[in-house]
């Protein structure tokens, strides 16, 4: 039989009517431009768009005689039984378990695919097209590789997992072109319900354990039947009893017997212990000796029980293995949760591997439970592997920086040493330059500059305090100390000198919650070299002063984070960070400072600053679907100068804009409030505005498009205001009336999502402007892509890493 020949031919070209745009005001040879500019795109959208369908059918031609390309396998659910909403996760669900998965696609085509295809024959094991063929291409994923009766007893099966002991599959084929798709509809019928749950054990011990989890069983009477609900069970059983002493104990030693036999499509459950279950495993261990190696070195053969002779007995707890006394002994025992003589819990296990994993020391850390051969009955000797990272480590770290306007590059030298009194303390040395330009905007006072500076830490696994603090033990709290020092140029303005020290705690309570408290940060800001165009401009524009004024803070700093957002499991996650920000309030009082009243003080000639500044950042993240998230941001800050200040140090302010912010302003352009950003010579303006108060609202929609490749729509909404009205900036006192200054932008972004690193690009435009007169500040009219001098003014372009929250 003759075989049909497929060719793929491009589509017939369209006709287009090309139509004159722009304003009156517009020149005839500008309309020309842009009238050939619009042609040259339409030509070239044209030749891809050929260019992507003649690829999309170059991988057929490949493919051997009488195959065809499986393109695609999809579930069908034919069910009354199943509310519709459940209907679209159930088909994912199935789908997800279907094989082979067809080749790769990237918005239609198969460039893993065609690689593999245009490779041809490698001549050897090496070279370029070997690479290109085995490496990154990707063999054709054939029909004759579908196994159909293997898929559906596949999916069958998951059905009866889920609940539906009655389902049905089959499957069908559909070939167009040479490319096939494989249909499987499932009718799932009725699902199982719990009938009844009993736990079935008996009245020794090891009954009693078990019986009493039954009040937070994961099985209840009326819940779905589900395979993966009883395995969990079996888990949760188990973790039960290992936190009383079962230290032997599996999750196989226990079974749930499923009976279905009841017609009104119902099962009674029963939790029972398997009668082959070892004696050991019916037994609560206890903990003997702990033995613990901090120099272990990994031998040839893996871990081997060291020599305990040499062991030296401390606190008369832990027999510690360490003749070169490589750690000090109270750190050691600092981390060990277990006590001789104490039951054995899987609690404790974890909190003790956590405790010395998390004081930083350790390459590796491994832990082993071994009977003991003396007499004595259910007992445990626990011994403690531990292998040092080295202690001293320099790494050097170049990045690169990209925002809206600026543009710039720093490299980072680290030095450090991750057992500095050994006592698992982490010394660091960092010293750093960079320095940033501008690259875009009208924005050219203080447009570059360079900064460099030093930085010590000393970081203490556990708390330093006058008085006895433990906030938690399941996790290594930290004493941290920092001092540093930077200078910053902005070369045709102003440089700056800066000192800056901290020390403070750092704990985590649980997974989610995590608590930074800095009992004293000072920072002491001295400006210097100010150039005479600088100090020119202060004349003509007074709130650039504010940048240069000395600045002396000191006092405490509190920030508290809580987030959800590892469990990938919930539909609704969440992430929380506030904090409040306080100086020299007590110190100000004392002094009887009042500005306003003409007592002001000084601090090394600087005006120390009075304030309370608080933030709050919350964070909503709500799955739509397996590659879609609605992903929602609501900032809140608020600085309260008094006393000694009437603002916020410049440091200490918030700015808007940029492509952490409202995207379609520039970073530092918006605000205050309805303030009109000076300009200087020709449409220049200065990139610096700060606030004191700031609110801001955004959402993004994100989806997946192929591969790496991600697409998101975004709203951004927001602004900064100061706290007293400034005559030399109307309109940026908060009031009454901030949500008629509110700035609005909204665009789309593309998302290179590498695992590793999130390449993000994101093109926005304003929607409402706040200092434009009041009524005008909505410029939905006034959008007009087709415009270049529209798009000159109001597109902002945005380059950066990783998600904007």
């Amino acid at each position: 039989m003759a075989r049909k020949k497929t060719v793929c031919r491009s589509p017939h070209p369209v006709a287009r009517k090309m139509s004159p745009y722009g304003t009156t005001k517009t020149k005839t040879h500008h309309k020309k431009k842009e009238a050939t500019m619009g042609n040259s795109l339409i030509r070239m959208s044209y030749a891809i768009a050929v260019l992507w369908y003649l690829a999309s059918c170059s991988n057929i031609k490949y493919l051997p005689d009488g195959e065809h390309l499986y393109v695609k396998g999809e579930v069908e659910i034919e069910t009354d039984t199943i509310p519709k909403q459940y209907i679209k996760p159930l088909s994912d669900n199935l789908e997800n378990l279907l094989r082979p998965q067809p080749n790769t696609t990237i918005l239609g085509m198969r460039p893993q695919l065609y690689l593999y295809n245009i490779a041809g024959e490698p001549q050897s094991d090496r070279g370029f097209r070997n690479w290109l063929k085995n490496k990154v291409g990707q063999a054709p994923v054939l029909l004759s590789d579908v196994n159909r009766e293997y898929n559906e007893n596949l999916l069958r099966n998951r059905l009866e997992n889920l609940g539906f002991f009655q389902a049905q599959v089959t499957s069908d084929t559909t070939i167009n072109k040479r490319k096939a798709t494989v249909t499987y509809t499932a009718a799932p019928h009725i699902i199982y319900r719990i009938k009844s749950v009993t736990f079935d054990v008996d009245s020794s011990e090891l009954g009693k354990a078990i019986k009493s989890t039954e009040p937070q069983s994961l099985l209840q009477v009326g819940r779905p039947y589900n395979l993966d609900n009883i395995i969990a069970e079996r888990e949760r059983i188990d973790y039960a009893l290992k936190n009383k002493g079962y230290y032997y104990f599996n999750p196989d030693y226990l079974i749930v017997e499923v009976d279905s036999v009841s017609a009104d499509h119902q099962v009674d459950l029963y939790v029972m212990v398997k009668t082959e279950t070892p004696a050991k495993a019916k037994r609560p261990y206890y903990i003997n000796n702990i033995f613990i190696y901090p120099n272990y070195t990994l031998t040839q053969g893996g871990y081997q029980r060291a020599d305990p002779r040499e062991a030296e007995l401390y606190r008369g707890q832990y027999h510690i293995v360490d003749p070169e006394y490589t750690f000090r002994r109270f750190a050691l025992a600092n981390a060990m949760i277990f006590r001789r003589g104490e039951l054995y819990t899987r609690g404790n296990h974890n909190r003790t591997i956590r405790q010395l994993v998390g004081m930083g020391s350790f390459r590796f850390v491994r832990n082993e439970f071994v009977d003991v051969d003396t007499g004595k009955a259910n007992q445990l000797d626990a011994y403690y592997y531990l292998t040092p990272m080295p202690k001293r480590g320099l790494r050097v770290e170049l990045l690169g920086k990209t925002a809206a306007v600026y543009n710039g590059s720093e490299i980072n030298v680290n030095w450090q040493h991750r057992n500095a009194f050994k006592s698992a303390e982490l010394l660091t040395f960092t010293v750093y330059g960079g320095f940033e330009t501008q690259t875009g905007g009208n924005v050219n006072l203080n447009s570059s500059f360079y900064r460099y500076g030093i930085e010590t830490s000393l970081s203490f696994p556990r708390m330093i305090a006058p008085y006895r603090w433990q906030p938690t033990k399941r996790f290594v709290p930290r004493t941290v100390f920092t001092a540093g020092y930077e200078f910053l140029s902005r070369r045709t303005a102003y440089s700056l000198n800066a000192l800056r020290f901290s020390f403070g705690y750092q704990w985590r309570e649980n997974l989610e919650k995590e608590h930074e408290l800095k009992v004293l940060e000072v920072a002491y800001v001295q400006p210097w070299n100010i150039s005479d165009s600088y100090q020119a401009l202060l004349d003509t524009v007074p709130p650039l002063r504010h940048a240069i004024e000395p600045q002396f803070t000191f006092g405490p700093i509190y920030q508290y984070t809580r987030t959800n957002t590892t469990r990938t499991d919930l539909t609704h996650t969440y992430y929380f960070k506030g904090g409040v920000d306080l100086s020299a309030n007590l110190y100000g009082l004392i002094r009887g400072a009042n500005v306003r009243e003409g007592r002001q003080y000084q601090i090394f000639n600087a005006n120390f600053s009075q304030y309370i500044k608080t933030e709050a950042d919350f964070r909503h993240y709500m799955k739509l679907g397996t590659n879609s998230t609605l992903a929602s941001r609501a900032m809140a800050g608020f600085g309260y100068s008094y006393g000694n200040s009437t603002q916020l140090p410049y440091v200490k302010q918030f700015f808007s804009g940029g492509p952490n912010g409202i995207r379609a302003f520039r970073a530092r352009t918006l605000g205050p409030g309805s303030y009109t950003p000076e300009f200087y010579g020709e449409d220049n303006f200065f990139a610096d505005q700060t606030g004191d108060i700031k609110i801001e609202l955004n959402t993004e929609y994100r989806a997946k498009l192929a591969s790496i490749l991600h697409w998101a729509a975004f709203i951004d909404a927001g602004n900064i205001w100061l706290q007293h009205a400034n005559p030399e900036k109307p309109g940026a006192a908060f009031s009454r009336n901030f949500i008629k200054e509110m700035a609005v932008g909204a665009g789309l972004g593309l998302r290179f999502d590498l695992s590793f690193l999130v390449i993000r690009t994101d093109l926005a435009t304003p929607l409402r402007i706040p200092y434009r007169p009041a009524g005008e500040r909505w410029v939905f009219d006034e959008i007009n892509f087709r415009d270049s001098d529209w798009r000159k003014r109001n597109l902002v372009f945005n380059l950066a890493i990783g998600y904007p929250f």
